[in-house]
């Protein structure tokens, strides 16, 4: 968990059914403004405080990204997110970690996305210590494939052969992803305090941070 304490004073935001809300509305203009307004500075607020926990963790600074969806013309995002990197410039070629919402749900990811130049040989880096990869994340964590879609596989419900194939398939075809993380549910009381959702992020980066480590392996 963080070492860093709390004041009064520096009560993070958290967040709220209005910030959920925001999905509902209609029109890529009307959720942009949504997003701007209601969860882009509570992305700010936090990502700091991430980026400095993560630069101690990793032993490298970390900046934070936030999405600005700028390639959207007519379709509204489904969700929105943060990214915490080692690049200042981008996030999307390096092991990266996120937090973001989508309508129903807040997710925490290690996220190892298409865009990675050495997509097959960090998989490869995974299969070959395929044992620690799958000692490292605990059982109530969830895997994504895809960190456009909600899909995702419960780690505790899979067998070595799932994680095999998984990671198999993450190595052969182009646009299969590995996330790693956890999903919290909108309505989860954790999520109206800041402070709390800090600390649960931070914990799940923490248990993490071997694999991140594990991608840089050459």
């Amino acid at each position: 968990m963080t070492t860093m304490t709390t004041s009064a004073a520096s009560v993070l935001p958290g967040f709220h059914t209005t910030d959920f809300d925001v999905f509902q509305l209609q029109g890529l203009e009307e959720r942009m403004a949504g997003i701007q307004t209601h969860i882009r500075p509570k992305f700010q607020a936090i990502g700091e405080r991430l980026a400095l926990e993560l630069s101690l963790l990793s032993g490298n600074e970390m900046f934070l990204h936030i999405a600005k969806h700028a390639r959207r013309k007519v379709n509204p995002p489904k969700d929105t997110w943060l990214a915490l990197c080692n690049n200042k410039r981008g996030y999307k070629a390096h092991p990266h970690f996120q937090l973001g919402l989508f309508d129903d749900h807040l997710f925490i990811w290690l996220a190892l996305i298409y865009e990675l130049p050495n997509k097959k040989g960090i998989a490869s880096t995974f299969l070959n210590n395929i044992d620690q990869v799958m000692s490292t994340v605990p059982a109530d964590y969830v895997i994504s494939y895809d960190h456009m879609k909600k899909d995702c596989a419960t780690v505790g419900e899979m067998t070595p052969q799932d994680w095999e194939t998984s990671l198999g398939r993450f190595r052969d075809v182009q646009k299969v992803e590995l996330l790693i993380g956890r999903h919290i549910a909108m309505d989860d009381e954790l999520l109206q305090d800041g402070d709390a959702l800090l600390d649960f992020t931070v914990s799940t980066y923490k248990q993490l941070i071997p694999l991140y480590h594990m991608a840089y392996t050459r």
